[in-house]
């Protein structure tokens, strides 16, 4: 079955380093986005109550720094996640340390559109 690796990159200026480490793990394709999590509102930088919202998406969104990225992939049910984790530690370090990231892995059951890996990585045996 594939999965949908997800990971929330805090340090902005690591997202590039990640993105090649992915690459080279052997990781097809990805997504990248601008991220903000709850801590981001917390310290007032939503949209205020009141602000018509479509009008004035664009200039919040625009002004608003994004403190975070996400960077998402769909692989193959063959990956090998452990050592995509390893190769995202080795770029970030620890995971398990306050702000460093999240990453989370889900099944996925059903995609369309996924390209096969030009060449399947060989058995390690």
């Amino acid at each position: 079955m594939p999965h949908l690796v997800s990971l929330v990159v805090q340090d902005q200026g690591k997202v590039h380093a990640v993105a090649e480490a992915w690459l080279a793990a052997g990781v097809t394709g990805m997504t990248v986005l601008d991220s903000s999590g709850l801590s981001h509102m917390a310290h007032g930088d939503a949209a205020p109550d009141g602000v018509p919202l479509f009008p004035s998406l664009r200039k919040i969104m625009e002004a608003t720094e994004h403190p975070s990225r996400l960077l998402m992939s769909i692989v193959p049910d063959d990956f090998d996640l452990e050592g995509l984790m390893a190769a995202t530690e080795k770029v970030l370090g620890s995971l398990d340390e306050p702000a460093s990231g999240i990453l989370f892995v889900v099944p996925v059951t059903h995609v369309r559109g996924l390209q096969p890996r030009p060449n399947p990585p060989e058995s390690g045996v």
